[in-house]
């Protein structure tokens, strides 16, 4: 078995997380970096972005997020989501995604015969970009969790970090020192899954 395939199994969702680790920002931010860049895009259109929070700015998004959440939540709800939300924060920190849409709509413009299909291949170079980091992230001993609470948060976000206009964003990957086991992972049977011809 490659060791490639090996880093896939042992990356799962960790939702206990912590701030005990053994990395610098600088080696944090690297490991992203890298992550992303050497992500495949469709037409090499680089339109995977992301923004690294540490410390305090780590903190201000997930209060970002409880305050967004407050209004559209029921009260009798809001304690559980107040508490999952305390988890996030008192993660290390929270690597933000987001789709370059200049870029997605000018290959639109130069490749009409697939216009249709470039924001749809510009969500799985986001995908694969994310998953790459968060593979990174397990293989130097970090756990991480992805969180999807955009749109609710887009305007907050953008006014906070002075995010440009043409930057969409689309996820939130959480990460820090695993805390707790992650839960056992069911599969589907692969009859379901796979066809194979010759």
């Amino acid at each position: 078995m490659s060791q490639f395939l090996e880093s896939l199994k042992e990356r799962r969702s960790f939702y206990a997380l912590g701030r005990d680790i053994n990395l610098s920002e600088e080696e944090i931010t690297t490991l992203v970096k890298d992550a992303v860049k050497h992500s495949p895009t469709a037409f090499n259109a680089q339109s995977p972005r992301a923004v690294i929070l540490f410390g305090a700015a780590h903190e201000k998004l997930w209060n970002i997020v409880e305050e967004a959440l407050k209004p559209l939540t029921p009260a009798e709800a809001f304690p559980n989501t107040q508490a999952k939300i305390a988890g996030f924060r008192g993660a290390y920190g929270t690597v933000l995604f987001f789709k370059e849409t200049d870029t997605v709509k000018n290959l639109q413009e130069q490749f009409a015969l697939y216009a249709d299909n470039f924001p749809d291949w510009a969500e799985q170079s986001n995908g694969i970009a994310t998953a790459n980091t968060w593979t990174a992230f397990n293989e130097a001993g970090l756990g991480a969790n992805l969180q999807h609470y955009n749109p609710v948060i887009d305007d907050a976000v953008a006014k906070e970090w002075d995010i440009p206009a043409n930057w969409q964003l689309r996820s939130q990957l959480v990460f820090g020192s695993k805390e707790a086991a992650a839960n056992e992972k069911e599969f589907l049977a692969d009859d379901e899954r796979f066809r194979v011809f010759h």
